[in-house]
């Protein structure tokens, strides 16, 4: 496995492969790999001839408050992890490589960015934005593989990817979730054992939400308000938002469902570290039955 920690290496190794008719996917992850990442690497392979991973806790999508000095990282659980399933290539950057000094460019998408996270985060969807165009213009793949939890930014980069008319295909892998229903997060080791044990309450949420749509309740409100009472039933779960909104645009869902409505959720639980707490989202599209198939 090639160890790439500068741009011109990463350009250099890519050039070459695909100067030899080798179908490059690049998998941005922020390191502290789990089998969530993994599943990224698999769809890769599965659709690319060489994968190459990057791992870089990018710091401009923290916000001064944001938990970017205690967010997990595990160099080298990440490179025995990236070597055990076959990774081709591992792109390790410092601050400095990424961000030159006298750095000032940005990439924004503003109406995406200002949505469910980004109202609480204002400035991580510009950090998003602006290292993943990097990592695509450093790397330029034929394919880039990101996961559903992140829902919200997989939209953005989607959009950032038509937008700037870059040559690349963006793929999703659907959320991969601990054995309990918890997604899977390099965040979840922060919680405390409690909090850990009261993260299942998203996916309770979700599930509930999901069932009533399929019984055939279909009023946002009602909806967003049994999510709510179940986050409610974990005593250390302060909620973040819960929203429905189109799974395309984000936009908020209409007052009766007509069709497909994206269930997002962030919460805050108790961190292991004494005064500190811990985020974590997820998610699932909600899909009302065919009217008159109802099994309400």
């Amino acid at each position: 496995m090639w160890i790439l920690t500068r741009v011109s290496e990463l350009r250099s190794w890519s050039r070459t492969e695909q100067a030899h008719g080798r179908r490059v996917a690049l998998v941005p992850t922020l390191g502290a790999l789990h089998a969530g990442h993994l599943a990224l690497v698999a769809e890769a392979r599965q659709r690319a001839d060489r994968v190459v991973v990057s791992i870089f806790v990018n710091p401009t999508q923290f916000g001064p408050s944001e938990d970017l000095a205690c967010y997990p990282r595990d160099p080298q659980g990440d490179l025995a992890c990236c070597r055990e399933v076959g990774v081709d290539a591992m792109f390790a950057p410092d601050v400095g490589e990424m961000y030159p000094p006298g750095s000032q460019t940005v990439v924004e998408v503003p109406a995406l960015a200002a949505k469910l996270c980004g109202r609480t985060r204002p400035i991580h969807f510009r950090g998003v934005a602006t290292v993943v165009t990097k990592l695509l213009l450093a790397a330029r793949p034929q394919l880039a593989v990101f996961g559903e939890k992140d829902f919200q930014q997989l939209q953005l980069v989607r959009r950032l990817v038509r937008d700037l008319l870059l040559d690349v295909e963006i793929a999703a892998v659907p959320i991969v979730r601990e054995p309990d229903g918890v997604a899977l997060s390099s965040r979840n080791r922060n919680l405390d054992p409690e909090a850990r044990r009261e993260a299942r309450v998203l996916v309770r949420a979700l599930e509930a939400g999901e069932r009533e749509v399929a019984a055939g309740e279909l009023g946002r409100d009602a909806l967003l308000a049994l999510v709510r009472r179940e986050i409610a039933k974990a005593p250390g779960a302060e909620l973040d938002y819960a929203e429905l909104c189109d799974p395309e645009s984000l936009a908020e869902a209409p007052p009766r469902l007509a069709g497909p409505a994206l269930l997002a959720l962030a919460v805050w639980l108790p961190g292991r570290e004494p005064g500190t707490r811990v985020r974590l989202i997820d998610n699932r599209v909600l899909r009302p039955l065919p009217a008159g198939k109802e099994r309400r």
